[in-house]
């Protein structure tokens, strides 16, 4: 029993040796990471520069690192504003509209969704969702604007769709 009482005791002294051991590296291999986190990239862009569109929270200032060192001094942000103006938000329809004209130029035949997006942006240059081009043809179904061809994925335009919408 008192062996049994010395190996349990044993086997808890590793354990916990382990554990400290682990707890240690862990920290050290953080640390290293972290290290290398604040080196620059070589080839990089400067440090303050922005892709435009992108925006920055507002940075603390750098605190010493455990290890006593203090952190590279960051270069502020540029206090204009860069970046592209705010686009305005297209119509309420717009989909529906443009997905009709492209039905419409191609009449009599039928066009896939796909040949509908790819349409849309070859003339627009809209890049258009699948998702919007299928809510889209639901609209001009239900105005009687288009149609679908039987059991297939295509759809057609039917005509009905200009003396509804106005």
């Amino acid at each position: 029993m008192a062996q049994t009482t010395a190996v349990n005791q044993l086997q808890e002294q590793i354990d916990a040796i382990r554990r400290e051991a682990f707890a240690q590296g862990y920290a050290a291999a953080m640390q290293a990471v972290r290290d290398l986190a604040a080196q620059p990239v070589p080839g990089a862009a400067a440090p303050g520069a922005v892709p435009a569109g992108r925006r920055r929270a507002p940075r603390q200032a750098p605190s010493p690192a455990p290890n006593g060192r203090r952190a590279a001094p960051r270069v502020a942000a540029p206090a204009a504003r860069r970046g592209r103006q705010t686009a305005s938000r297209p119509q309420r329809g717009t989909n529906a509209r443009y997905v009709e004209e492209v039905l419409q130029a191609n009449a009599p035949r039928p066009l896939r969704p796909a040949e509908i997006r790819s349409a849309i942006q070859r003339d627009k240059g809209v890049a258009m969702a699948f998702t919007s081009i299928r809510h889209a043809l639901g609209q001009l179904e239900a105005r009687h604007a288009a149609e679908q061809v039987a059991d297939s994925r295509t759809w057609r335009y039917t005509g009905a769709g200009i003396a509804a919408a106005n």
